[in-house]
């Protein structure tokens, strides 16, 4: 994918997820979501110990990474694409 700095490994059902929801963003946001939300779910993981990027590492960065103004979009998507986004909201 175009943009991708990926260096680390991701779990590759929460991975097609991911690439789903970047491919549905507006493409005057995608490439600094895909930029912002990489890093910082790879942060996550390396945070957790793990080598491995999972569901939980790629919302917890949506949720941190991603601008108040785009919530409801992001949100919208991520059940659209079938994250199970809810316990990582930021209430």
């Amino acid at each position: 994918m175009e943009g991708s700095q990926r260096q680390g490994t991701w779990e590759p059902t929460a991975l097609k997820k991911y690439e789903d929801m970047i491919q549905r963003i507006p493409l005057f946001h995608r490439e600094i979501a895909q930029q912002v939300v990489d890093k910082k779910a790879e942060e996550n993981a390396r945070g957790r110990n793990s080598k491995l990027v999972e569901e939980e590492d790629i919302l917890r960065a949506f949720f941190s990474e991603i601008p108040q103004a785009l919530y409801s979009m992001m949100v919208r998507l991520m059940d659209t694409v079938g994250f199970d986004y809810k316990k990582y909201e930021k209430k």
